[in-house]
């Protein structure tokens, strides 16, 4: 065989051993620092997507112009809930966002055992 054969061979080894070796360095330093960037970008947009913050801003402010008191207190209560529901929306994605993050964490140590195992068996 050829001698670059062997070089080529052997180049490919290194930097193969070299992923496999950095590949968890990478994963819970650089890779979970983008995660958590991405996700919390992604509670800012759920977040003017739900607009909660407009609906608490404006909890004192009547509906449709109206001053009365029957009108204050009917959109009081109204915006009162309208924010609860939007609070309970927004607790389920920063839920959601922990559990990718959860993930995130957890899965390589669960794979690397559910190999391990297997090359056991």
């Amino acid at each position: 065989m050829n001698s670059n054969f062997f070089i080529y061979l052997g180049k490919v080894l290194a930097q193969f051993l070299l992923e496999v070796v950095y590949f968890p360095l990478w994963w819970y330093s650089v890779g979970l620092v983008r995660l958590v960037k991405v996700l919390l970008k992604f509670l800012g947009e759920r977040w003017l997507v739900i607009g909660a913050g407009v609906w608490l801003k404006n909890l004192f402010v009547p509906m449709y112009g109206q001053v009365d008191f029957a009108s204050r207190a009917i959109s009081f209560f109204i915006r009162l809930i309208q924010i609860f529901f939007r609070f309970v929306f927004y607790i389920f994605f920063i839920l959601f966002s922990f559990f990718i993050l959860f993930l995130w964490t957890v899965l390589p140590p669960v794979i690397v055992s559910l190999i391990i195992n297997l090359a056991i068996k």
